[in-house]
């Protein structure tokens, strides 16, 4: 991206969990964001039930700062 290189983590665990595990090594929770299906996503991408409301659980991103 940009011409840089980072390391994506795919991480299925329920948000308590994720919660927990960034706090217990340390780390204060500075923002957690959930971002909409980019623009001009084909609608057969998405699941039907979300087709007219893109707004879907589908990332977390998470900004934390080591304390």
């Amino acid at each position: 991206m940009g011409g840089q290189t980072a390391q994506l983590s795919f991480w299925a665990r329920p948000l308590h969990a994720m919660i927990e595990a960034f706090t217990t090594a340390g780390f204060r929770i500075l923002v957690i964001s959930e971002p909409a299906a980019a623009p001009g996503t084909p609608r057969e991408l998405l699941p039907d039930k979300y087709a007219d409301n893109p707004r879907f659980l589908c990332f977390l991103f998470f900004v934390l700062q080591a304390e």
